[in-house]
């Protein structure tokens, strides 16, 4: 969907306005030249720069970009998975010399959204430019709503609906995507990470349990939850984001085929395939939001929560969104700014070595 995922229905299955679906449009416009205030209200605009063409993104696994010249800034890409053509955006940090390898984030988009939407919605080329890692926009292949789906392995859709049987592997293509990256640009390969929103999140939290040995841990944005079957073969480090007052995937379950149980319960259950002492999780009281942590979990990894209070399907300190966008989702919150705690709990947390 156009700057939130899994806005354009309602929990009843209801497709989305006339009105709504221009204003989604609108958004995609405006965020292409970085002003995505059009669509009524927004105390400022949430901006990110067009992204320039880049070309083709060559499939190289086993090679390594360090010493390749490349330009600050977004650019796109497209590249080649599983006989389907794939795109990206690509955003280099402002200090990228190419020379010392730097962290890498993908930032997954939500249901019936894209890749350009996600850029502006969450808000990460300031986080990115700031810390120094490269940010990765992919983007889904499964046309939903004048935006794209992703393909979680037995898991329906928005609406409830199963993929297309002949939908694009993405697991395969995130993996596939991160070799790629590897190969253009100087990244190290034991600090590669995952987050996501929503829809986005729920295909972050299938890459931690399908490709644990790629992605060092992972970061769900109202989208946490526990596959199963899980063959992840280390634990893995989780940090999730929720608003209690999200109306789309709600925080306390019962939502959609895809969303029937809680987000505490997905982190218990993260807690206890990382071997936490699950028993008793630390509750950790602030202004706005509540965070409940599991420590002692196996190889150092943690499990982290923050229930962020009366904030709807959206991601804590992000850009201001327009009041149409919020009318739909609920309302915003800046208790905690999700990008700079999912940082430092990446920072903390790489690829164990061997």
């Amino acid at each position: 969907m156009g700057l939130r995922d899994e806005h354009t229905r309602r929990l009843s299955g209801q497709r989305m306005s006339g009105r709504w679906c221009g204003c989604i449009q609108a958004l995609a416009v405006l965020a292409a030249v970085g002003l995505v205030a059009a669509c009524g209200g927004g105390n400022h605009s949430a901006a990110a720069p067009a992204a320039g063409a880049a070309g083709t993104l060559a499939a190289a696994p086993g090679g390594s970009g360090c010493g390749q010249p490349a330009t600050a800034g977004s650019v796109t890409y497209t590249l080649q998975s599983g006989g389907h053509t794939r795109e990206v955006i690509v955003h280099v940090p402002a200090n990228y010399s190419g020379k010392t390898k730097v962290p890498l984030v993908l930032n997954l988009h939500g249901s019936e959204s894209t890749a350009q939407a996600q850029e502006v919605f969450s808000g990460m080329d300031a986080t990115s430019d700031a810390s120094g890692f490269i940010v990765a926009y992919p983007q889904a292949l499964i046309p939903a709503a004048g935006g794209y789906d992703w393909n979680i392995p037995g898991v329906p859709m928005l609406g409830g609906q199963n993929p297309p049987a002949n939908a694009a592997n993405d697991v395969t293509f995130l993996t596939g995507l991160v070799r790629s990256l590897e190969a253009r640009y100087c990244v190290s390969t034991s600090r590669v990470y995952a987050t996501g929103m929503s829809g986005g999140g729920r295909m972050a939290s299938q890459l931690a349990c399908d490709a644990s040995q790629t992605f060092a841990a992972v970061a769900p944005v109202a989208g946490l939850r526990f596959p199963g079957p899980c063959p992840a073969v280390r634990p893995v480090p989780v940090i999730a984001f929720h608003g209690t007052a999200d109306a789309v995937d709600p925080f306390e379950g019962n939502g959609q085929a895809y969303w029937t149980y809680s987000v505490p319960q997905a982190a218990q259950r993260w807690a206890a395939k990382d071997a936490c002492q699950a028993a008793s999780p630390r509750a950790v009281h602030g202004n706005g939001y509540l965070l409940t942590e599991y420590d002692g979990c196996a190889a150092n990894t943690a499990v982290e929560l923050y229930a962020v209070g009366d904030e709807g399907h959206e991601w804590p300190g992000g850009p201001t969104m327009p009041s149409a966008i919020t009318k739909e989702l609920g309302p915003q919150s800046d208790a905690v700014n999700a990008n700079a705690l999912m940082w430092a709990f990446f920072e903390a947390h790489p690829l164990p070595a061997g």
